[in-house]
């Protein structure tokens, strides 16, 4: 593969990527996951979802040690728009992932030609 090939391979893998963190991702189903749906069994809930009876794990569940950090819960923290905070979180995570995946192949690959 020469190198304006790979090139063009790395940014059309990179905005697919952006494009479903930033876009598709809005269309995520809101119901809870396997695991909450587990926890969440035994237990009576309210409309607002509010556990209002019953015995289950959900009772126990505590906020995570990032709960208060800038892209907490599939959002950025200050942006009232869902939609856009989500996609925006979106797309900071996958920028954030391709720079470290990028960083950490630059490093493999500089290693490798100093062993040769």
């Amino acid at each position: 593969m020469t190198f304006l090939k790979k090139k063009w391979f790395w940014f059309a893998g990179l905005f697919v990527a952006l494009l479903l963190a930033g876009v598709v991702s809005n269309f995520a189903s809101g119901s809870p996951d396997g695991l909450d749906a587990a926890a969440r069994q035994g237990c009576t809930f309210d409309a607002a979802g509010e556990i209002t009876g019953g015995t289950c794990m959900a009772q126990r569940e505590k906020d995570h040690q990032m709960a208060g950090s800038p892209l907490a819960d599939y959002g950025i923290k200050g942006i009232s728009h869902p939609y856009v905070s989500t996609g925006l979180s979106g797309v900071a995570g996958v920028l954030i992932t391709f720079g470290l995946g990028a960083g950490l192949f630059r490093l493999a690959r500089r290693r490798n030609r100093q062993e040769a």
